[in-house]
């Protein structure tokens, strides 16, 4: 159905060569897969590409021609293809349905029926607004219906009621006709062609715009210097040469490039003067006339006054102030006057209409502008009539009432404040579910049914060559378009650039089927199919792929490793002795071995092995064979080291040289805080000095200094600690009484104790420092202190010891005197919280008598002032400044 269908475009194309040999290789999968109709439907779209490209190529992509020519192969594709769908029920059109196109802008297809029941539903809605608004003729000549696509405006005669071909001659067509488009009536268009020139479109009957004009007319270029035959869709042409044309200042010409429209301004510069001709500038020629910022100041004629007009050409005319002239109300005339003498006032009322355009000025005739504002108290009524109320005639009275009444949508209030009756239309988002079910209403909020989806959805193959569109909402019952453009995915085995090509496809390629012809790594090559890595597949298919299928990339397929080579070849045993060889598979790694003895010279390099036969390791040399199979020498190395030790070669017998040392010595640093391990080839080549250097830990000595009890702050180093008299550390110094404190550097506290004949290293740690400060007055005092304490204390325990045993009566006689003074002091107390307690409630009953009584007289005072603002405010606009 949809490959003959191509054939009824008669195209007057020229002959198209056949494509070249590489775009009639066809794959082994796309060859084996297909039925009939889709090699018509291929067939259909590479001829209706070759008779369009030829057109096409002749217009640029954005010209007008090529736009509607574009438009003329989507529609016929998707015609062909049976993927034309309504927009307004989103059902696929059949053959067999009656439509109807626009024939506006968009040249959509519909439903009959379901374009019938758009129009009448909105004119319905447009009457119920009508009533809504109190209109007087709801649904007369002016009620329109739109297009569901493109808006396009109807009158309500134009709704369709017959079902008619694309280009309108024939009812009915027929829809059992398999050699004619759908709801075609496969003649001749004949429709009036866009552009006005007289003659009719000369294709087959067919949906979209008609094509522009294809009849050959005599035309002129643009500038009118060359004749040619041209389409009378494309006659306007330009000849590239030079214009020529007059330009408006009928001097020069143009010097464009043959060109549409009128030609440019003249661009010629040369010198020019101004209006009144005190300037001179260089300028275009079409900026010749121009004027200069001076004025012109020339005596007019009463020889009083100067011209106050700017620079200008001419005459200045009369003097202004001659003649009849008039007060400024323009109620008394004067005639006579001298110019510099200006006109009296009239005395008279101005009664000039101000600016509101109802009263008059009410002052005495004056000069200069009246008042700007009208200031005359008025009765006015608010936009929704209201409220009443005396304002100023300039001043806009609105009240505060929202308006309830619903908009054109029926669905929200107006809710404007003082609203006039004309009620906005609604400015709210629809934000219905479109019957797509994929997007929501966008435009503002309207009854009754919502707009189609005006988003039309493509589908493409896997590379994207070959798409079509379809409206949003039916995309899921479609199709991926067959591609005829070859795979662009490059295979990954070896064999790519000798593979048969293939066509584009969704999901994996198909697997190549030549030889793998792979080389073993013993020089034979692989004799089956190619089973090398296979290429990342392309996605499947998906209308709507979920985001996690748009992050998935997919990997490629490793291929499988070669077999094990299956040829034939002489072994040798595993001792490689000569005459000892068998016949055995490439691929078969087994060892065997003979009846011979080994006889390959052992690691030490002065024994031979006499084991029998058995694998060995093969080397670079022939002559050096190794196995660790083959007989050990036991013996143990006696050669001497190098450099000297003590400590002998842990190896066996062995023909290299020995190792080096790698037994560690151990070696503490010289401050004793930590012990280092060298090994010993690294320690015993070092130098005296590098070893005193690597011995060295690199912190702080950690040894005590002879004099003082504090560190030595050197870093680790052999012998005696440096000048240990002179420490920096600081040492709190106090007097024999350890009253007085001060720090002192150590150092001078050594040199003290030295003063006073003694030898720091004898003093000990608490008493180092002691003694060192001499006593003063405060020191004198705290003896005599601690001495009166003491002989108190000493009195008490020889009283104490004196008194008798009888030890329970005093304690008696002591907690009587206890218990008294407990009393007394209880009374006094319990009496002076009394007393306490009184005062406070006093006190508190006052301030709350005080706080009420003047709070009671400042709400007073607060109240008489408030109603004396208020009289004021009343007065105020009772009787307002004029």
């Amino acid at each position: 159905m949809a490959g003959p269908a191509s054939t009824d475009f008669r195209w007057k194309s020229p002959p198209q060569p056949p494509p070249p040999p590489q775009q009639q290789i066809i794959s082994d999968s796309d060859s084996d897969s297909g039925s009939d109709s889709d090699n018509h439907q291929h067939r259909h779209n590479d001829l209706s590409n070759s008779i369009f490209k030829a057109y096409l190529d002749c217009h640029s992509s954005s010209s007008p021609s090529s736009i509607d020519l574009a438009k003329i192969q989507s529609f016929l594709s998707s015609s062909s293809s049976g993927a034309v769908s309504c927009l307004i029920c989103l059902e696929r059109i059949k053959r067999t349905d009656p439509t109807w196109s626009c024939t506006s802008l968009c040249f959509a297809v519909f439903h009959l029926f379901c374009i019938q029941s758009w129009a009448r539903q909105c004119l319905d809605l447009q009457a119920a607004r009508a009533v809504t608004r109190q209109s007087s003729t709801p649904t007369e000549p002016d009620a329109v219906w739109n297009c569901p696509k493109c808006r396009s405006s109807y009158q309500k005669t134009e709704i369709p009621r017959r079902y008619l071909c694309y280009c309108g001659k024939e009812e009915d067509p027929p829809a059992d006709n398999p050699w004619i488009l759908p709801h075609s009536c496969g003649e001749v268009c004949e429709r009036p062609l866009s552009n006005n020139c007289g003659h009719c479109c000369l294709l087959l009957c067919h949906p979209g715009p008609c094509a522009s004009c294809p009849k050959l007319v005599k035309a002129n270029c643009f500038c009118g210097g060359v004749e040619d035959v041209r389409r009378c869709g494309h006659k306007l042409f330009s000849c590239g040469k030079v214009c020529n044309r007059v330009l408006d200042c009928d001097i020069h010409k143009c010097r464009e490039i043959c060109h549409d429209g009128e030609c440019p301004p003249c661009r010629e510069r040369a010198v020019y003067r101004c209006c009144c001709g005190k300037l001179k500038e260089e300028k275009d020629c079409c900026e010749r006339v121009f004027r200069c910022e001076a004025s012109c100041e020339n005596m007019l004629n009463c020889g009083k006054h100067v011209c106050e007009r700017g620079c200008h050409s001419g005459e200045c005319g009369l003097c202004p102030y001659q003649g009849k002239r008039s007060c400024p109300c323009g109620k008394k005339f004067y005639q006579g006057l001298s110019c510099d003498v200006a006109a009296p006032l009239c005395g008279g009322t101005c009664d000039k209409v101000l600016g509101c355009g109802y009263h008059r000025c009410p002052e005495r005739c004056h000069r200069g502008p009246c008042l700007e504002t009208c200031r005359i108290v008025v009765t006015k009524s608010c936009r929704c009539g209201g409220t009443k109320k005396q304002v100023p005639c300039h001043q806009e009275l609105a009240c505060e009432r929202k308006c309830q009444r619903m908009r054109d949508c029926a669905r929200h209030a107006c809710r404007r404040r003082c609203c006039d009756g004309e009620c906005p239309p609604c400015s709210e988002i629809c934000g219905k579910k479109l019957p797509c079910r994929n997007h929501k209403c966008q435009s503002p909020c309207h009854q009754g049914l919502c707009a189609p989806c005006p988003i039309m959805v493509t589908i493409s193959c896997a590379c994207g060559e070959t798409h079509f569109e379809v409206p949003c909402g039916t995309e899921t019952n479609q199709k991926p378009p067959r591609c005829r453009k070859l795979c662009h995915i490059t295979p990954l085995c070896r064999h790519g650039q000798n593979q048969k090509p293939h066509k584009c496809h969704y999901g994996a390629c198909p697997p190549c089927r030549l030889l793998c012809d792979e080389e073993y790594p013993c020089g034979h090559k692989c004799k089956l199919r190619c089973h090398g890595p296979r290429p990342p597949p392309n996605r499947e298919f998906m209308i709507k792929p979920t985001k996690k299928m748009l992050n998935f990339h997919a990997e490629s397929t490793p291929g499988s490793p070669c077999p094990r080579c299956p040829e034939l070849v002489w072994r040798p045993c595993v001792g490689h002795h000569l005459a000892a060889e068998k016949m055995m598979v490439c691929s078969d790694r087994t060892q065997f071995a003979c009846d011979n003895l080994c006889g390959n010279p052992l690691p030490c390099g002065n024994h031979y092995c006499s084991f029998t036969c058995h694998p060995l390791d093969i080397r670079s040399s022939s002559l050096d064979k190794r196995s660790e199979s083959c007989e050990k020498c036991d013996l143990r190395c006696q050669k001497e080291r190098t450099p000297r030790c003590q400590h002998p070669c842990p190896r066996r017998c062995h023909p290299e040289d020995c190792p080096p040392c790698k037994t560690l010595v151990k070696r503490s640093c010289h401050c004793g805080a930590m012990v280092h391990a060298f090994e010993c080839i690294y320690y015993n080549t070092l130098s005296e000095k590098d070893q005193t250097k690597a011995r060295s830990c690199r912190g702080p000595c950690h040894r005590k200094l002879p004099n003082c009890t504090h560190l030595c702050p050197e870093i680790c180093h052999p012998g005696q600690c440096p000048s240990p008299e002179k420490c920096g550390k600081k040492v709190i110094v106090r007097c024999k009484c350890l009253t007085l404190k001060k720090e002192w550097l150590c150092q001078d506290v050594q040199a003290a104790h030295r003063a006073t004949g003694s030898d720091p290293k004898d003093v000990p740690k608490n008493q180092f420092g002691v003694g060192l400060l001499p006593c003063d007055s405060n020191c004198k005092s705290k003896l005599q202190m601690a001495e009166s304490v003491l002989q108190q204390r000493n009195v008490k325990e020889m009283e104490e010891k004196e008194e008798p045993s009888g030890k329970n009566a005093t304690k008696r006689r002591r907690r009587r005197e206890r218990g008294q003074d407990i009393k007394e002091t209880s009374k006094l107390l319990k009496l002076a919280v009394a007393t306490k307690k009184v005062v406070m409630l006093v006190m508190l009953i006052a301030v709350l008598v005080a706080v009420s009584y003047y709070g009671y007289k400042g709400l007073l005072w607060l109240s008489d002032w408030m109603n004396e603002v208020e009289e004021q405010r009343q007065k105020s606009r009772r009787y307002p400044r004029i």
